[in-house]
């Protein structure tokens, strides 16, 4: 599924996003994360064993909102399927840093493994 052109300048133009992922009694879990895009494809970082990380290991069900820092009664929600790999995760944090901070980053624990996920969307809602 394509991404519409909103989320397409929010996540171009670096503004922070929210990931929900599903606990294992079904409630919902929140964290704040950087987004990039590849095509229509939303990616981001996170590290093997935190609770995001093993939520989306058991449901890969997820869905990301981002909303427009200039209007912030607009918003868009990307539902979607995620998909980890641990190939480029120290380059994908580095790139998201620069990006967003615009410096290198440090990693607080140097065992932490990363991992790059990938959102293929099944549903955008905008509003």
């Amino acid at each position: 599924m394509n991404l519409p052109d909103l989320a397409k300048r929010l996540i171009d133009s670096h503004t922070f996003a929210t990931i929900a992922t599903i606990n294992p009694d079904g409630s919902p879990q929140n964290s704040v994360i950087w987004v990039k895009r590849e095509d229509d494809t939303v990616v981001f970082s996170t590290i093997l064993g935190r609770r995001k990380t093993r939520n989306m290991e058991r449901d890969p069900r997820v869905s990301i909102l981002l909303f427009d820092p200039q209007d912030p009664y607009k918003y868009v929600e990307i539902r979607g399927m995620v998909s980890m790999t641990k190939d480029g995760g120290p380059e994908l944090i580095e790139e998201l840093s620069q990006l967003y901070d615009g410096k290198p980053f440090t990693e607080k624990n140097p065992a932490n493994v990363r991992v790059v996920c990938r959102v293929t969307t099944t549903k955008v809602v905008i509003h």
